[in-house]
């Protein structure tokens, strides 16, 4: 379950002010990911499922490209703290530490911190060749199941969601945390741990809006569908065109835009 903490409050509107009552907040922690013992990058993140987190963050970065590539991420021992992991990568993998380290922190808010990550997706992913299809009615189902899968929301209010579902409509995983990006590296680090790569067969939604890194960090793992529950930036819908990947906003009240690429999506099932 994903982590929050109770912390006294004051309520305060048109009766009498309520004090020493309690809400719910969803906690943020920074996480610093390190590869083979050298700090590459610091998150502001919701505690839980760093391994997920990590992993994904290393395939949107295009450090890894493949379950292969990835030997493990555990806890840092020598650090006290829950905060630290390294990643232990095969030999065979080379990483650039020099462009890494020119961006080492990552807000909760913002997964994409200069042009060396934007041109890296670039230059390793090419655009999606999937085939997919999904009826329509289908993704009009897909946010009354992930609302559904949000606990640490209904208790919060204060969390973002990403999920992964297939071409009909089940759900595979969904992650929370109080950062856009940080959801969607954690269920695409899921889908790289658990052998789903590329996830070409498969349709991710977020419970915000469709941003261009988020665009990016789903080209990394091949997603041809993405739905979001608000808006999509201007940058995102041009890159969606450019990578062949299908782009959905407003996904909401039984409605929804499609920005991209609209063949992946069958309106026959909702007319």
């Amino acid at each position: 379950m994903t982590a929050s903490q109770r912390r006294k409050v004051w309520r305060i509107g048109v009766a009498a002010p309520v004090q020493g009552d309690h809400d719910e907040l969803a906690e943020e922690e920074p996480l610093e990911i390190r590869v083979r013992g050298r700090s590459i990058a610091i998150t502001m993140r919701t505690p839980g499922h760093d391994v997920e987190l990590a992993a994904g963050f290393l395939l949107t970065e295009g450090i890894i490209a493949a379950p292969a590539d990835l030997v493990r991420i555990e806890p840092c021992a020598s650090v006290e703290q829950d905060n630290v992991v390294n990643a232990t990568l095969a030999p065979e993998v080379a990483v650039d530490f020099g462009r890494l380290t020119r961006h080492v922190f990552t807000s909760s808010s913002c997964g994409l911190c200069g042009k060396t990550s934007i041109e890296a997706i670039r230059n390793r992913f090419g655009a999606v060749t999937s085939d997919l299809v999904v009826a329509a009615g289908i993704i009009l189902g897909l946010p009354r199941t992930l609302r559904a899968a949000q606990p640490t929301f209904d208790r919060t209010g204060g969390l973002h969601a990403a999920a992964i579902f297939d071409a009909s409509g089940d759900l595979v995983v969904t992650r929370e945390d109080v950062g856009r990006h940080n959801a969607v590296d954690k269920v695409l680090g899921y889908g790289l741990l658990h052998g789903l790569l590329p996830l070409d067969r498969h349709v991710m939604l977020i419970s915000g809006r469709a941003s261009f890194e988020i665009m990016l960090k789903a080209l990394a793992a091949a997603v041809p569908i993405v739905a979001a529950i608000s808006a999509p930036s201007s940058l995102a819908a041009r890159f969606a065109d450019e990578s062949n990947q299908t782009l959905v906003g407003f996904l909401r009240d039984g409605r929804m835009n499609i920005y991209a690429n609209p063949g992946r999506i069958d309106v026959k099932s909702v007319t």
